[in-house]
């Protein structure tokens, strides 16, 4: 490749060189003859970019049509916890999702789920055990421990939880809100980066305790501008960007890590910065050294871009080659019809009420975590109701996996619900359904259809399915192409606005509200969770009415 600018990682600096390949590495930086000469004249080579924690199935899509998806917009690798499909299928679904990743172009690492369940409350298909994790750490491409949700049994000394982190040198954190000497502890036990960080004091305590942040730019949680004043402050090292869960619309319109690196400019921080975050950092805290540089014996996994601005590729090598058209990955019987539901009527959803407040989940825009509000239900002849006028809308969550009937049930401020449904087969970690609505015959309709699609989202209005995205593949993926899969996506965002909901993502908000290990307050389908205390409160609270949130 002769006549680009070629960045240094090392340096941060840009050098008149050409980059010679040869079976997929840089051979070297100089100047060089070849047999075949790419003129790259006026434009940069950067580094392939290296998306240091994603969950493949958050984007819905089967992993060849996530690489096909990401890899024009420049990631050449990911490192990715698969403990959704592991809680929907268990050590076989993983086993299947890295045989499934192996031919791909794209480099697919994996981090074996250590959170499955992500906490007691919390009910998958079965729990994994200390002898999973072992198998799976034997495989090639598994790099370590994945993110440790459970963060109160690390610091509290829980044995089972400290076991799985001494399974592995490489452990990746997850400490919403975790500060001072509960972070300390949590280090301690050896747990070595964090993406939960929200804001600049927590990503300054992380630093300053020797972790790796990951800087998170999701669909849901958006965190990168707050804790890029950390970049200014201290330099980029010991800081990796990562997308965590991205929805595919997401992803088309805005771009994968290289929007990181477009939005991380723009708001101030020096190109050289933003690339080694997105691409050298990635790679070293998770020991791929042979990742994320332009230098000699290197894969030269390198993006050729036409300014330092945009950070869209023209062209993407992957191993020195452009990326071939990639084989479509066959989907076996075993991984679907994975919803054991049975018949849900409206009378599920009934809360009955004889007065006094409730406990309510309060979204808070652009974030994951939730606020515990309280406020007194709207109560029709002895039962609570949704009421769309004061934002109060029900949300339940339904055991799926073994077909046990369980239910919990609550009510949730922040979607802006005038009228219908919507729910999901979708829901973290544990992936039971989730359904919010304004009305009890919306919310059964919603889980019957999802039960008879073998999982996916759905909304209902007027009684009838008005827009859904199947999702027959463990009830998280679908099995069609990125087309399809961003036309329904599209389709069923707009039908929830037509609903009254205003969230750009409003998927997957509803997705982490059954998450037992993001603060504070949250539902699983054993009721609800108040997540700082760790422990199942009732609806029904005896807070004087004087604390009650103004509608």
């Amino acid at each position: 490749m002769r006549g680009g600018r070629v960045f240094s990682a090392f340096t941060r600096e840009w050098l008149d060189v050409d980059v010679a390949v040869a079976d997929g590495f840089v051979a070297g930086l100089g100047d060089y003859q070849g047999r075949e000469t790419l003129d790259a004249s006026g434009r940069y080579l950067v580094p392939g970019f290296v998306d240091a924690h994603v969950h493949i199935e958050s984007s819905k899509l089967m992993v060849d049509e996530f690489a096909r998806l990401v890899l024009p917009f420049g990631t050449t690798a990911v490192v990715a916890d698969p403990h959704e499909i592991a809680n929907v299928l268990g050590t076989d679904g993983v086993h299947w999702l890295l045989d499934a990743s192996a031919s791909l172009p794209l480099d697919v690492y994996f981090m074996a789920p250590s959170s499955v369940p992500a906490s007691r409350f919390e009910s998958p298909r079965r729990e994994l055990t200390i002898g999973d994790l072992e198998g799976l750490l034997r495989r090639t491409h598994v790099l370590g421990v994945a993110e440790m949700m459970n963060f109160p049994g690390v610091v509290s000394g829980d044995a089972a939880e400290l076991a799985k982190v001494g399974l592995a040198q490489h452990v990746d954190g997850h400490a919403p809100r975790l500060v001072g000497k509960k972070l300390n502890a949590y280090a301690a036990a050896g747990i070595s980066s964090d993406h939960e960080a929200s804001s600049i004091d927590e990503g300054r305590e992380r630093l300053r305790a020797g972790m790796w942040l990951l800087m998170r730019e999701a669909s849901a949680a958006r965190n990168l501008e707050a804790l890029l004043p950390l970049a200014r402050e201290y330099g980029p090292s010991r800081i990796a960007f990562c997308t965590d869960d991205r929805e595919p619309e997401h992803i088309a319109a805005e771009g994968h890590v290289n929007s990181m690196v477009r939005a991380a400019v723009a708001l101030g921080i020096p190109p050289e910065d933003a690339l080694v975050m997105a691409s050298l950092n990635g790679a070293l805290y998770h020991g791929l050294l042979h990742l994320g540089a332009i230098a000699p014996g290197y894969q030269a996994d390198l993006l050729l871009l036409t300014d330092l601005v945009s950070f869209v590729p023209e062209l993407v090598l992957k191993a020195g080659l452009p990326v071939a058209a990639i084989e479509h990955v066959p989907v076996p019987d075993w991984v679907r019809n994975t919803v054991r539901v049975g018949p849900v009527a409206a009378d599920a959803f009934r809360i009955a009420w004889t007065g006094g407040p409730a406990r309510v989940i309060g979204l808070v825009p652009g974030q994951i975590v939730t606020e515990a509000l309280v406020d007194e239900p709207t109560v029709a002849d002895g039962w609570a109701v949704a009421d769309p006028d004061r934002d109060l809308a029900k949300i339940a969550v339904l055991e799926r996996h073994l077909g046990t009937g369980r239910i919990g049930l609550g009510f949730v401020r922040g979607f802006g619900l005038r009228r219908g449904a919507f729910g999901a087969t979708f829901a973290h970690d544990a992936h039971n359904v989730v359904v919010v609505g304004a009305d009890d015959d919306a919310m059964a309709r919603v889980v019957t259809r999802l039960a008879e699609r073998g999982g996916g989202i759905a909304v209902v209005d007027g009684g009838a399915v008005v827009a859904e995205l199947p999702l027959p593949v463990a009830g998280l993926l679908s099995d069609q192409p990125l087309a399809d899969v961003l036309d329904a996506s599209g389709a069923i965002n707009a039908a929830a606005q037509r609903l009254g909901v205003q969230l750009p993502h409003p998927f997957q908000v509803l997705a982490f509200l059954a998450l037992s290990v993001i603060p504070s307050l949250k539902i699983t389908d054993r009721g609800l969770l108040d997540v700082d205390r760790f422990v199942l409160v009732p609806l029904a609270t005896e807070a004087p009415r004087e604390r009650a949130v103004n509608h």
